[in-house]
């Protein structure tokens, strides 16, 4: 990766957790879209629970703290997502670069 995209990376990176930091804390505890249907529909009893629940409800389990939680939580989302696009572009680069 050449310095200038690494920059660019790095600060793409730098701005999302420092949104994540501003933001997350004042994350609604309303339910998300797809839950806010089923309760107004009437069938959010017959939902069934993910079979892992790696961030439940947006959270790190074990932080106490609430706000700290969902940050945290925010912050591995925003690398998760990092380093599949990282990964993705990789693929799809050295797929581009083959000789057909």
């Amino acid at each position: 990766m050449r310095r200038g995209n690494l920059a660019l990376l790095a600060g793409g990176l730098a701005v999302a957790l420092l949104v994540v930091l501003v933001l997350a804390p004042n994350a609604s505890s309303s339910p998300d879209g797809l839950e806010r249907v089923a309760e107004d529909q009437g069938f959010i009893e017959s939902a069934e629970d993910a079979p892992f629940d790696l961030l439940p409800d947006y959270t790190i389990p074990g932080v106490d703290n609430e706000a700290a939680s969902t940050v945290l939580a925010g912050a591995v989302g925003v690398l998760v997502v990092a380093a599949i696009a990282l990964l993705a572009g990789r693929i799809l680069r050295s797929r581009a670069a083959r000789p057909r």
